[in-house]
């Protein structure tokens, strides 16, 4: 008997289609996982809008899910060929080969890295986010705004304890994403995040519990977002082309906006970091070089490793993180990405099933 599910779908740019679809079967080193939540991104409005290309539409989007085990499918055969190349060729502990083992009725994270090939320079050195032949979850591989989705073992995390579904559906993109764009500060005390939203939201608690003093940089005007952001421990909360109170040590970009880079470079202390944490950002407008000079520096994140989200999933509940989530249902999922354009809520989004 086919069995369907309900799922949303990318058919091609500009049209998102409520379709049915037959449920899928794992295959080799996979798992069949019932949706619970999944979040809300920008990367998901990219998509949608075709800054992002989709290789191959129709799509099902969604790249922050909660889960539950369904089943499993066989052992990945594979598995034996990338520990062959890893102990080869890879720096002890460089690449995890086997990733954690699932069962059936275990609650698990589906994060924006679906898979990488384990065998290239990136992913054995330590940078599998850079695999040239990486997929990704809701771009090449059917995501999580749908009742069911497949996905690679080597993937997929168990969540920890404390997360309702909805709370913990941003830490798997907003989240992590967040907190390896704040890894690449270093030790910034002062820390500059412009565009307040899911990301920023984490990212100031965390980063409050590290020591680091926060400057939160909203849309010129919006008072909510701003009191919003000092309720999470920003020290100063101003307007994106504000000057701050004081120099920045590193500042953190969420916002797609090009124009803020310079923006950010122009408030920031000798030796300082700009980092763009986007998948996609318009045109960054030239610059004069006397607002980099001093040793201070423009770099970017690329999707995430495993080890980011081991890292990040152990450290949440210790800070504890606290996620600020507006539930929608599936068939209103284009409402939400309308709703997160248009900026008309703060925090988080997730879809819940």
């Amino acid at each position: 008997m086919i069995r369907g599910m309900r799922a949303i779908q990318i058919e091609r740019p500009g049209l998102l289609c409520l379709s049915g679809l037959q449920r899928p079967s794992p295959g080799p080193g996979e798992i069949l996982v019932r949706v619970h939540a999944c979040g809300v991104c920008r990367t998901d409005l990219h998509l949608l809008d075709g800054e992002v290309e989709i290789p191959h539409p129709p799509i099902v989007p969604g790249h922050q899910i909660v889960g539950t085990v369904v089943a499993c499918g066989e052992p990945d055969a594979g598995s034996e060929s990338r520990r062959a190349a890893h102990e080869g060729g890879g720096k002890k502990g460089d690449y995890d080969v086997e990733g954690e083992t699932l069962q059936p009725g275990t609650r698990v994270g589906i994060p924006w890295l679906g898979w990488t090939c384990g065998r290239c320079r990136y992913c054995l050195s330590g940078r599998e986010n850079l695999c040239d032949l990486a997929r990704f979850t809701g771009r090449d591989i059917d995501g999580g705004f749908a009742e069911f989705t497949v996905a690679s073992e080597r993937f997929c995390f168990a969540l920890p304890d404390g997360f309702p579904d909805l709370q913990a559906a941003p830490l798997l993109c907003a989240g992590l994403i967040g907190y390896r764009a704040l890894g690449m500060t270093g030790d910034a005390e002062r820390l500059g995040l412009y565009g307040f939203g899911s990301s920023a939201h984490i990212v100031a608690q965390v980063a409050r519990f590290q020591g680091r003093r926060v400057f939160a940089f909203t849309h010129p005007g919006d008072e909510a977002t701003q009191a919003f952001a000092r309720g999470l421990g920003a020290e100063w909360a101003g307007d994106s082309l504000a000057t701050p109170p004081e120099e920045l040590d590193a500042a953190i970009v969420f916002a797609s906006a090009g124009e803020l880079v310079p923006q950010a470079l122009r408030v920031l202390a000798k030796g300082g970091v700009v980092v763009c944490a986007g998948i996609h950002m318009s045109d960054i407008p030239s610059f004069p070089y006397d607002i980099l000079w001093g040793e201070r520096a423009v770099r970017s994140v690329a999707n995430l490793t495993r080890r980011d989200a081991r890292e990040f999933l152990a450290l949440a509940p210790r800070v504890p993180v606290h996620t600020d989530v507006r539930p929608y249902a599936l068939e209103d999922v284009g409402q939400a990405l309308e709703d997160l354009r248009a900026g008309r809520f703060m925090g988080s989004a997730a879809v819940e099933l």
